[in-house]
């Protein structure tokens, strides 16, 4: 058998905090226990806010940490072809839809809809998509699409689901709420998840799961920020008949008020620690990874 395939892939929009450096060191061991390997990715699809100082900061950290990856790094910025070339396979399905609503449009349907009750929300807590592009007719979608008005590429979730039906990941560590072995997934309750836009063709769901199969990667091991988007994940993974790894995911580090990190969170940043004189052995103490 191949050795088990892990990876750390952060994207460089803000400096790494204490939460970076738990996931980092927890693949890092897993890839040690294993005999596996560790690859690094770079997840900068964002042009606007990832920054080439932020990815010269990760690799600072992650060396620091005593981390090493393989070479060459992967990062997502060079890879639209990969991405493209999925969101085709997934267009031939019919599965994908242009949506032209802003964000302040869609804000604006959310709230008259709620005027009659509560308006469905996926995990994360954004509302479903509430307009009606799916019904706009082929000629109407290309005339909007020749006025050069921005778009979002949906995914028809509803299609979807009829074609991968009865859903489930292998779930090694542990859901928020204790999930453990065979988990269903439920990614009915994203709605009409963005797979690309006009100026992007790809998004997080799409790009990761093209990434995590075109890298062989076997065990995903990352925060419980994302347990629920694994049903996305395992969606798009049979649709696009790609292999299925198993998933670890694992206990965020929260500040002392039970919040989750965040990367504007100097007080945990690794960059304000390491200056403070912390160690790498005294930031696995922190992580509880002594």
């Amino acid at each position: 058998m191949s050795p088990p395939v892990f990876r750390f892939a952060p994207s460089p929009n803000g400096f790494l905090h204490l939460g970076h450096a738990y996931s980092a060191l927890l693949n890092s061991d897993r890839a040690r226990e294993t005999g596996g390997r560790l690859l690094l990715r770079i997840e900068d699809i964002d042009a606007t806010r990832c920054r080439p100082e932020y990815e010269t900061a990760i690799y600072e950290d992650l060396a620091w940490l005593g981390i090493a990856w393989e070479t060459p790094v992967r990062r997502q910025s060079e890879h639209f072809d990969a991405y493209r070339a999925a969101l085709d396979r997934l267009s031939a399905l019919g599965l994908v839809y242009p949506a032209f609503e802003s964000r302040a449009e869609i804000a604006r349907l959310v709230a008259a809809r709620e005027a009659d009750g509560p308006w469905p929300r996926d995990p994360d807590g954004a509302p479903f998509y509430p307009g009606d592009a799916r019904s706009l007719s082929a000629d109407e979608r290309d005339r909007l699409i020749d006025t050069s008005a921005p778009y979002a590429l949906r995914l028809d979730m509803a299609a979807a689901c009829r074609r991968a039906a009865g859903l489930s990941w292998n779930e090694l560590g542990e859901g928020p709420d204790g999930e453990r072995g065979v988990v269903p997934a439920r990614p009915e309750a994203w709605g009409d998840v963005i797979v690309a836009r006009k100026e992007t063709p790809t998004s997080y769901h799409l790009s990761v799961v093209v990434d995590d199969a075109l890298q062989d990667i076997s065990e995903i091991v990352r925060g419980q920020d994302l347990f629920h988007a694994t049903s996305v994940h395992r969606l798009l993974q049979v649709l696009l008949r790609l292999p299925e790894p198993v998933y670890r995911h694992h206990g965020l580090v929260r500040d002392h008020g039970g919040r989750k990190l965040s990367k504007s969170t100097s007080s945990t940043g690794l960059r304000e620690l390491r200056a403070a004189g912390a160690t790498p052995a005294g930031i696995r103490q922190l992580v509880g990874l002594d």
